[in-house]
């Protein structure tokens, strides 16, 4: 197929698999959500105690195994890795720490968008701001320095998510006791495990064969005016606007949205802290998922990151809820936007340094 019948056919997958989602059991705007979604996996793990947040969902399980059937199936699967995975694991806790206290990650921001939620306007702008201060730091020599294949008992590593998944899902279909479920609020609010589990893998496929990132897409856009990948959310953005207004579901204004806040600076710093986190990580919370679903163990690592943000948000009461954010979790917008900032500016002294020795 051309390369616009992938973009319409992956835009239509998400826009419509999204709100299908919450039509048959997820909360409100939350069909697909990359930081969300995981952040309730990590309850279910018990990384947090958060009782109304845990349910390990099929969803990110689908992704993980459709990426990784594609990139199997295509000869595309190469276990690579090894840059910085110290730094890269931070930038996963930064992500989902800026995304918890938005309440999603940037594609709930245009999914909540498309329902009516005026607050992923200002969350928007304040990821795209978050991309172009990371731009500058590219543009300013920053660079983990490069993966490598694995080409030893390493590269066994490259097979984690895949099984992880596949134990996950197990674990959701026999309600396995391994895992903990939310019996009230969001967690205990779901589609049939089946039913995500097959959005899920759908949406898994396409966004590997299309390398779907929202990250990636502003950051192309801003350097040399390519929209492939913007094509894909503005398709995506479409298909849910239409299909939340036939079912209903479409609701505009800032206030009583469901799983949000209005306070617009946090929001906006929010996703600037996930903007800036992710171009410097080298993709969205989506991206990363699939990435290590590749068999790109540094996007793993990143993965791993999220999940243990997950667990200090919610551990320290950062995270964002119905009632806004609270003075700790402001905190620490700023303080992780400062850190976030200063991993572009050092690893872009080392290579400057590096430079002037040779």
């Amino acid at each position: 197929m051309s390369s616009i019948c992938w973009i319409l056919l992956t835009g239509l997958v998400f826009g419509l698999g999204a709100v299908l989602l919450v039509k048959f059991g997820n909360p409100g705007n939350y069909g697909y959500c990359a930081a969300c979604q995981l952040r309730d996996i990590a309850g279910a793990l018990g990384i947090h105690q958060v009782a109304t947040l845990q349910y390990a969902r099929p969803e990110i399980m689908g992704w993980i195994i459709g990426a990784f059937s594609l990139a199997t199936v295509r000869g595309e699967f190469r276990p690579r890795g090894g840059s910085n995975p110290i730094i890269r694991f931070l930038l996963g806790m930064m992500m989902m720490l800026g995304a918890l206290v938005f309440l999603g990650c940037p594609l709930r921001a245009l999914l909540r968008l498309s329902a009516g939620d005026l607050n992923g306007i200002t969350a928007l702008f304040g990821f795209a701001g978050g991309i172009g201060a990371g731009i500058w730091f590219l543009q300013s020599g920053y660079n983990l320095g490069r993966s490598r294949v694995h080409d030893n008992s390493v590269r066994y590593l490259g097979y984690l998510p895949v099984i992880g998944a596949i134990v996950l899902l197990i674990g959701v279909a026999m309600q396995a006791p391994f895992l903990q479920f939310s019996l009230k609020g969001p967690g205990s609010q779901h589609a049939p495990w089946l039913i995500s589990l097959v959005a899920g893998l759908a949406a898994g496929v396409l966004a590997a064969k299309t390398r779907m990132c929202l990250s990636g897409g502003v950051r192309d856009y801003l350097l040399v005016r390519d929209t492939y990948l913007l094509k894909i959310y503005g398709v995506m953005f479409v298909a849910a606007l239409a299909a939340n207004v036939y079912f209903g579901l479409f609701k505009i204004g800032f206030s009583n949205q469901p799983l949000a806040h209005s306070m617009h600076i946090w929001n906006f710093l929010g996703l600037f802290l996930v903007g800036l986190a992710a171009t410097l990580a080298g993709g969205c919370p989506l991206r990363q998922l699939i990435l290590s679903a590749e068999g790109n163990t540094d996007a793993l690592v990143c993965v791993l990151g999220m999940l243990a943000g997950a667990g200090l948000a919610h551990g320290l009461n950062l995270a964002g809820s119905g009632a806004g954010v609270g003075a700790a979790g402001q905190i620490a917008v700023l303080v992780g936007i400062g850190l976030t900032a200063a991993i572009g500016f050092l690893f872009r002294e080392k290579m400057v340094a590096l430079k002037e020795a040779i």
